[in-house]
């Protein structure tokens, strides 16, 4: 296996790809200035944007292929390890990349809106393919980023590059939404997965054993990070993995509750809960009133 290669800084990132720094917390770099290079799995401290120049033909997406011939976008968060081991070769890499550490914008508008871009935690397999169209505001984000890293340094650089690394991540929302639209039936494969093993789990001993599930859970049944499934079940759906989750749960719940011979406690035990207060407490959330009220009504 590969030795992985840890980068804290975008400087030292610079120095390995040969190019310039000219900001000690941002780097645009462009490849096709690179000289060769070989493969090697990294470790950044830093956010990482890849637009990859490369035919995507054979970029395989659950049980299906795509192609998109026109770029590959991927968004590396700090401490995820990125890469392809090492197979002695070297390679021109194509494309461009966009470096910039936390500190560049502590304090910022774009420090309280990170979080909401989840794709940085997607894994490779989930990227984001380009159109020709798409590119092109990429690469025109990324030159703006560029010229101004080559502008003196004064009073207003942080706050023009912050605004100008946010815009760029705002597109990516959009053509992610473009894209979820476009793999409308590997969407619904994956929400029809979802659905049988909720179904599957709840109607087992499982619960019992291994408490009400996470989506991270069954993320990881179908072979998707945790983020990307929640962000596709919640715009197919317009509910989040976990509503759907207490909403299988309190289905069950309701099947069992109208079987007197079993107490409320019980049926918490069965369904995974450690403590019958959480459940009945989650079960009035949902339906508006208590367990025990709603077997009366009942």
């Amino acid at each position: 296996m590969s030795e992985i290669l840890t980068l804290d800084h975008v400087y030292e990132y610079n120095a390995l790809t040969g190019v310039e720094t000219l900001h000690p917390l941002v780097s645009v770099i462009d490849f096709s200035k690179c000289g060769p290079m070989r493969h090697a799995l990294h470790n950044f401290g830093f956010y990482t944007v890849f637009l990859k120049q490369v035919h995507c033909g054979d970029m395989r997406y659950g049980r299906q292929y795509y192609d998109y011939q026109e770029g590959t976008l991927v968004c590396v968060a700090p401490h995820q390890v990125y890469g392809v081991e090492d197979d002695g070769t070297e390679f021109r890499p194509k494309g461009w990349a966009l470096c910039f550490h936390p500190d560049l914008f502590r304090g910022t508008p774009l420090a309280a809106r990170m979080k909401e871009y989840t794709f940085f935690s997607y894994e490779v397999n989930e990227a984001l393919h380009l159109s020709e169209q798409e590119r092109s505001m990429v690469v025109d984000c990324l030159n703006k980023i560029d010229a101004e890293l080559h502008h003196p340094v004064d009073g207003h650089t942080k706050r023009l590059l912050c605004a100008s690394i946010e815009l760029l991540l705002d597109y990516c929302v959009r053509f992610y939404e473009r894209q979820f639209i476009t793999r409308s039936n590997v969407n619904s494969d994956v929400l029809r997965r979802f659905e049988r093993l909720l179904d599957e789990y709840f109607r087992s001993e499982a619960p019992r054993r291994e408490g009400v599930p996470t989506v991270r859970r069954f993320a990881e049944r179908i072979c998707l990070s945790p983020n990307y499934f929640g962000d596709l079940v919640k715009r197919e759906t317009g509910r989040t993995a976990q509503e759907h989750i207490q909403a299988r749960l309190i289905d069950m719940a309701k099947e069992r509750i109208l079987d007197r011979d079993k107490s409320v406690a019980e049926i918490a035990y069965e369904l995974g809960f450690k403590y019958p207060q959480h459940f009945s407490r989650l079960f009035k959330k949902i339906t508006g009133c208590t367990p025990n009220a709603y077997r009366a009504l009942n």
